[in-house]
């Protein structure tokens, strides 16, 4: 009789559960409790050096210019973003020419060209994103646009 082992008992049919208990990030409130705690805790009889001490509250004092400084360049960006919709408003009425290039779906094949020329009538800001509609419905992105200019105006007189 051969030995073998029940397939069922292998640990990799066993789920782990893990356990988490915070964040994987610290940040400076994070870091300032880890310097209190150490400071209650050190020996009275041998007090952590002067310089020790200095270099880690230099530490938490970048560390905390660099997470405001992260916070006011995110508010930056996010603004920028927003600046884009209201400067690609200019756009709507007016007539453009554009080219949008997809690649294929087969390794090979040749990529597919879409050419148009439209008038823009709204804009909208998607996921961080600037998308024109245009007249005959297309959305496209301003990168597409290869022209701007003015519709032609319409020269007939209206009927009275």
């Amino acid at each position: 009789m051969a030995n073998s082992i029940d397939s069922s008992l292998y640990l990799s049919n066993y789920q782990k559960e893990q356990r988490k208990t915070g964040s994987n990030i610290l940040g400076k409130d994070d870091f300032l409790k880890i310097l209190m705690v150490q400071l209650q805790n050190q020996d009275p009889s041998n007090p952590m050096d002067d310089k020790e001490f200095i270099a880690q509250m230099a530490t938490f004092s970048t560390l905390e210019q660099i997470t405001n400084m992260n916070q006011t360049m995110q508010k930056l960006a996010d603004s920028q973003q927003q600046n884009l919709l209201i400067a690609y408003s200019d756009l709507i009425g007016k007539e453009v020419t554009w080219t949008h290039v997809s690649n294929p779906e087969n390794e090979g094949d040749e990529p597919i060209v879409e050419e148009g020329i439209g008038k823009v009538v709204s804009t909208s800001y998607k996921n961080g994103q600037v998308f024109l509609t245009l007249e005959n419905g297309k959305v496209i992105e301003p990168a597409n646009i290869s022209e701007v200019r003015n519709p032609p105006e319409n020269t007939e007189k209206p009927k009275v």
